[in-house]
């Protein structure tokens, strides 16, 4: 990397950092990319060179949390045997996760409420196909080693990844951390085992 290159990454870091403060002080909405320019003393055309949109670097922000969630987990994976100890920590994980992150509450606004251009979708596409991936990997390793039963792991996946969005959407707006982490593992739960008595699964 060239000395230019340097200084266009060092700029393209402090606006991020900048932004990050300020989405999560103020909301997504509340933001502005003057606030921004403000903060960062750097012009807004410089802003919209390193990220297109006040969405591209919000979205930015985005796939570095989950980068960093990904790193944590890769840190502490191998203190877990089983894929089974392995979803129930993943939960444990993405529960304090949420309820922590100064960007949260953003986030929240950003995909609830505001429109995404079509290049704001396929970037999401891409963070979306880096979580079933990530599904895929953690599923196939269980039915390798025998613990999880030999089905279509493309569909278990989209499953995982359906039941995590869909409890991150509704469970963490209406409890308490301790009940969201309860909602997540009896989650895990029914996944692994279903709900149906061993009475049901004889008929």
């Amino acid at each position: 990397m060239n000395k230019k290159q340097l200084q266009s990454e060092q700029t393209k870091k402090k606006v991020a950092s900048a932004a990050r403060a300020l989405f999560a002080q103020k909301g997504y909405k509340g933001t502005s990319i003057e606030d921004i320019v403000e903060a960062t003393e750097s012009s807004k055309g410089n802003i919209y060179y390193h990220f297109k949109s006040k969405e591209g670097l919000f979205l930015y922000l985005l796939e570095e949390w989950d980068l960093e969630w990904e790193q944590k987990w890769n840190e502490q994976q191998a203190l877990y045997e089983t894929s089974t100890e392995k979803l129930y920590a993943i939960v444990e994980q993405s529960v304090m996760d949420d309820f922590s992150h100064p960007l949260t509450k953003a986030a929240d606004e950003f995909f609830n409420h505001e429109e995404k251009t079509t290049e704001v979708e396929k970037r999401m596409t891409v963070m979306i196909d880096r979580h079933l991936e990530f599904n895929k990997r953690l599923i196939q390793e269980g039915i390798d080693r025998g613990e999880l039963e030999p089905m279509q792991v493309e569909h278990l996946a989209i499953i995982l990844e359906s039941l995590f969005f869909g409890l991150n959407q509704l469970s963490r707006r209406s409890y308490a951390m301790d009940e969201v982490l309860t909602i997540y593992r009896t989650a895990i739960k029914v996944v692994l085992y279903g709900i149906a008595t061993s009475k049901q699964h004889q008929t």
